[in-house]
């Protein structure tokens, strides 16, 4: 029996995501991203923000999906698990790192630079409209055909 391990996360990429593939051709892409959490400091009554960072992975046609609509500075929400990836350095040191890997992704809406023009900014919210709704169905899509069993078989080769 497995246990619970799923989580959900929002935050903004951090940089350009990572895309490659395997040796077979299967799909990889690795998106860096920040969240952001604030909370008011007791003592002093003065709001903190922490910054946490994560690497989230993605495979097969979300992966190549993340790959086109992957931006730095873009918002996402990620539904996912952790894996703990742990080997030995050079030197012999146990290392290990956590990763995201996501089941669901839901890309933020762009917020664009309006200009005086009406005209121009509806187009471009359309346009940001059409773009969002094209990717949420191609995400959907993409996490129900991924086999989870050839996403650990890939994986697995590495």
């Amino acid at each position: 029996m497995n246990n619970i391990n799923c989580l959900v996360v929002e935050g903004n990429i951090t940089r350009e995501p990572n895309f490659r593939t395997t040796p077979s051709g299967f799909p990889i892409c690795k998106i860096p991203i920040a969240v952001n959490h604030y909370y008011k400091k007791a003592a002093s009554g003065e709001y903190e923000n922490e910054v946490s960072y994560f690497d989230v992975e993605t495979f097969g046609k979300l992966a190549e999906i993340c790959a086109k609509f992957s931006q730095k500075g873009r918002g996402l929400s990620v539904v996912g698990r952790l894996k703990q990836n742990r080997w030995k350095t050079p030197e012999g040191k146990n290392t290990s790192r956590v990763t995201i890997i996501a089941e669901k992704i839901e890309f933020k809406q762009r917020f664009n630079k309006t200009s005086d023009d009406e005209a121009e900014a509806s187009s471009a919210e359309n346009e940001n409209a059409a773009e969002e709704a094209t990717a949420k169905a191609l995400a959907a899509a993409a996490a129900q055909d991924d086999n989870e069993e050839r996403i650990e078989e890939e994986i697995s080769q590495f």
